[in-house]
């Protein structure tokens, strides 16, 4: 769902699709290889010509187009900027608050989730956790175990959860020192032309040593109130932190390659979203 703040009023965009008279939120179909964040990320780009900054999913509706069974998930994701051109697909676009989107919407699925779009304050701040991807077994590593790399697997991992946070719009990338966390997020840096930070707060050991300054660090992040960060840190600190953070969710756990998305609003944590690790091929 595309918003953006118009003189301090939030409003989201409502597109015209001549080939069945409608109005709709933007969604589309999926390309070959594609997750459902870049799909739809990149449908949003070629019918409205918005470039965005995702922050939390909304949800996943499930209807009968036809005869035939849809899925769509939605996110919110806030205008960064581009221009709208009229197409064949869709000629006109309105902003529109979500109260008077919901009336001009052609359909229920669409109202359903502008009214869950809406039941929750927009975040101020986006913080990704990502556990290092795939880096072999410890026993097969002969040297210091800082220095354990990534495997096929885990460059394929890291890859792929760079195609899903680069959606997020990152600021900032922080790491863990161990070099399979760095290599992690590497690929994601280059493409954004960022640095990665080595901050060894967010490594098991330290964490371990002095779990409060971890969180601390965590808190000082999403208390800063603006922008995202994406953090790569190990298999004990992360499922810790979505356990103090964010208490609502029931299954911390988070697998090598895989990342947790905290949308915060004011310093709280509104919102836990999990994005898999790519399938091994």
């Amino acid at each position: 769902m595309l918003w953006r703040r118009q003189r301090g009023t939030v409003e989201i965009a409502v597109l015209h699709r001549p080939r069945y008279d409608d109005w709709s939120l933007p969604k589309g179909k999926l390309a070959a290889g594609e997750s459902e964040l870049a799909a739809a990320v990149r449908e949003v780009g070629e019918e409205t010509g918005s470039s965005v900054a995702v922050s939390r999913r909304i949800g996943r509706v499930r209807y009968l187009a036809g005869d035939a069974p849809k899925t769509v998930t939605y996110w919110a994701m806030q205008h960064t900027g581009g221009t709208f051109d009229a197409n064949d697909e869709v000629d006109d676009i309105e902003w529109l608050t979500p109260g008077k989107a919901t009336k001009r919407l052609s359909y229920d699925v669409d109202r359903g989730m502008v009214d869950d779009f809406a039941a929750l304050p927009l975040p101020d701040t986006v913080v990704a956790l990502v556990r290092h991807a795939h880096a072999g077994k410890r026993r097969d590593w002969h040297g210091d175990d800082v220095h354990r790399p990534l495997d096929d697997l885990g460059v394929q991992q890291a890859l792929h959860m760079t195609g899903i946070l680069r959606c997020f719009g990152p600021e900032r990338v922080l790491s863990a020192e161990p070099v399979r966390c760095v290599q992690t997020v590497e690929p994601l840096a280059a493409v954004l032309g960022l640095p990665v930070e080595i901050e060894p707060t967010f490594g098991d050991e330290a964490y371990l040593s002095a779990p409060a300054t971890t969180l601390a660090a965590v808190h000082g992040l999403i208390a800063k109130l603006a922008g995202t960060t994406v953090i790569c840190s190990q298999g004990v600190t992360i499922p810790s932190l979505i356990d103090a953070l964010s208490p609502g969710v029931q299954h911390a756990d988070t697998r090598k390659g895989a990342a947790w998305v905290l949308s915060a609003v004011d310093g709280d944590v509104i919102c836990a979203d999990y994005y898999e690790a790519s399938p091994a091929r």
